[in-house]
């Protein structure tokens, strides 16, 4: 798993220097929240890191883990476990934070795990089923069908609503 992190982080660069050389190609971030996979389009992404040491902070909406300092920037995280509605979990040496930079404001987003970079034909995304679709799950961009697993396509900055990304601007 180790090496899979240094991989992932270490592809960041290269990846977002290559991105735009094949236009049937997606680029995703894959990662963990129990069971499921999901992916996020690598050029969203600045940085995966370790989980810190994360402050609490008073009044700060459910889903919100607290900040960060990371490099003299306060971050909020966002635990996506609460996001989700999912029982929490205790974290463990797997767990890592996404930071991305949403509109205005830099937000890091804690998962389970990371997995993977991958790359994929745009032809094996499908869109979002109907049974999911509708104004809740706006974030979810589509299902990327790889072999014998299915991978949710997210659009972090469609995960949150605008009075949420006002309430974390005030966070962090």
């Amino acid at each position: 798993m180790q090496e899979v992190m240094e991989q992932a982080e270490g592809d960041l660069r290269t990846i977002h220097e290559n991105a735009d050389q094949d236009e049937n190609l997606i680029q995703l971030v894959t990662f963990r929240i129990g069971e499921e996979e999901f992916g996020v389009d690598i050029l969203a992404v600045q940085e995966i890191i370790r989980l810190m040491a994360i402050t609490k902070v008073p009044r700060a909406p459910h889903f919100v883990e607290g900040v960060i300092n990371l490099r003299g920037k306060v971050i909020p995280i966002v635990d996506m476990r609460r996001r989700f509605g999912l029982e929490a979990i205790a974290h463990d040496k797997h767990t890592r934070i996404i930071v991305i930079q949403l509109e205005a404001i830099v937000v890091g987003f804690m998962v389970d795990s990371v997995s993977e970079v991958l790359r994929i034909p745009h032809s094996t995304i499908d869109q979002p089923p109907a049974v999911v679709s509708g104004l809740e799950s706006d974030y979810i961009q589509g299902v990327g069908k790889l072999d014998e697993r299915l991978l949710v396509l997210l659009d972090l900055n469609k995960l949150l609503s605008s009075e949420e990304r006002d309430a974390l601007s005030k966070v962090g």
